[in-house]
């Protein structure tokens, strides 16, 4: 059992890390620094350093249907109700849909239908006039569309989540470390054992007789940071400095793009339903500040595997390619733009890029210690594109972890398996599609570029 008044190192400033500090904080620990590669945050590491993501309920299990309803209470306490918007949330799938994507849509309802939180709050929608009856500023033709419309959920604008929780944080004397070079872990290291690098290829602790206690790491600048007790919480870059983690949590990307909108169709816009077209894509809302008007394609993502089987985001600062997405995407969120809002389907897209998380094959999370580093070594892992939503709620589960000194959720327990080389994507229920290689995509990018030149 990590005792309160130990240091305890957090790895990672970004939605998990900063909800660690949080309950940490409130649950009386006194020395808490965190290690964030980025010189502000919110991070541009983080897969939360975004305008917004949706919050909702609707999962095939129950468990996770009820820690996001507890996570959306806390979207509603003083602390993170400044980034919550219960806009409602809008499920469709389009008349060509294949039929995993309708499966899903209808496990989704039939989830939440019978729930007595939201059975009054779900309105079923068939055809274009049941959506437009609901939703005034669809003025597509919404094809086939049928879904339903569910009044508990909405959206948080997760950039400004960052860096409210920051601030709160900061001011309650969890202490910051920040930066390319202080910033940035490159090593673990361990009691009467040399440092394991950060490196693709490494060892990293190994299961066994033996333990070796993580004592800190070294950052890029070569300074020592000791803790009796480090948490790992770097998303899609663990397995940088967790070389076995990469064996179950794999490195995923999927494309974000916007349009710039005028301040009166940022106006016209306002209120709607976050919409999610199973087969196409999802946008929120505009954002007031910025008149941003987000979008994402659906799909199995992309992944940066190296020779040993191993997913990890691209080592450069900011990963290529940048403010580009791929052509099946672009054309995804036209098509989703023609469907619904067919004035704003021929827009430039802009501030394009590739939102990077670590993904599982059962979607599920990994809140653990690390096998054979003698419980001072704990790892958050697997968010799987359902995690920023838990933000609320998600510290208090690492706190358990300390204070219990096990993972009593098998679920949550570090995986023993090995998955590298496979692809299990298409395998996931609610994801249409094979995964793709982003060596394929920048090499279609140059392809097309030079087809313009």
């Amino acid at each position: 059992m990590t005792r309160k008044d130990s240091p305890v190192l957090i790895l990672g400033g970004g939605a998990w890390g900063l909800s660690t500090a949080l309950h940490m904080v409130n649950s009386g620990y006194t020395d808490i620094t965190i290690l964030e590669r980025a010189e502000q945050i919110p991070s541009r590491y983080s897969a939360a350093w975004d305008l917004n993501k949706i919050v909702r309920a609707e999962y095939e299990d129950p468990f996770y249907t009820d820690l996001a309803l507890d996570a959306m209470e806390g979207w509603k306490t003083p602390l993170f109700r400044p980034y919550y918007h219960q806009t409602g949330y809008v499920v469709a799938a389009t008349g060509r849909a294949p039929q995993k994507a309708i499966d899903h849509l209808e496990k989704a309802l039939s989830s939440i239908s019978s729930h007595p939180k939201f059975a009054p709050e779900i309105r079923q929608l068939d055809g274009a006039k049941d959506f437009k009856d609901h939703t005034w500023q669809y003025t597509g033709p919404l094809t086939g569309f049928k879904g339903y419309f569910n009044r508990i959920a909405g959206y948080a604008h997760s950039a400004d989540a960052l860096k409210g929780i920051w601030e709160h944080c900061a001011s309650r004397g969890v202490k910051f470390v920040l930066g390319e070079s202080a910033g940035r872990a490159v090593e673990l290291l361990y009691e009467n054992k040399t440092a394991f690098p950060s490196s693709s290829t490494g060892t990293g602790p190994q299961t066994g007789t033996t333990n070796h206690r993580c004592t800190g790491v070294r950052s890029a600048d070569g300074k020592r940071h000791l803790a009796d007790t480090t948490i790992c919480a770097l998303g899609a870059y663990g397995a940088t400095l967790i070389p076995s983690l990469g064996n179950f949590a794999v490195a995923r990307c999927w494309s974000v793009a916007h349009v710039q909108l005028t301040e009166s169709e940022t106006d016209y816009l306002r209120g709607i339903p976050t919409t999610n077209v199973r087969d196409l894509g999802f946008f929120f809302e505009p954002d007031p500040k910025t008149r941003l008007f987000k979008l994402c394609p659906l799909g199995s993502g992309y992944t940066n595997t190296d020779s040993n089987g191993l997913s990890l985001p691209p080592g450069d600062r900011l990963p290529p390619p940048q403010d580009y997405i791929p052509f099946e995407d672009e054309q995804k969120l036209r098509q989703l733009l023609r469907e619904t809002f067919p004035w704003m389907a021929e827009r430039p897209f802009v501030d394009q890029k590739l939102c990077w998380f670590a993904d599982t094959a059962d979607s599920e999370y990994c809140i653990d210690f690390v096998p054979g580093t003698d419980k001072s070594l704990a790892v958050l892992s697997g968010d799987s594109g359902h995690g920023f939503k838990m933000m609320p709620s998600f510290g208090k589960w690492v706190v358990e972890l300390l204070e219990r000194n096990e993972q009593k959720r098998p679920r949550w327990q570090w995986r023993s398996t090995d998955l590298r080389g496979k692809d299990w994507s298409a395998s996931v229920s609610w994801r249409i599609g094979q995964s793709r290689e982003l060596r394929d995509l920048i090499g279609d990018k140059d392809k097309m570029i030079k087809a313009r030149l």
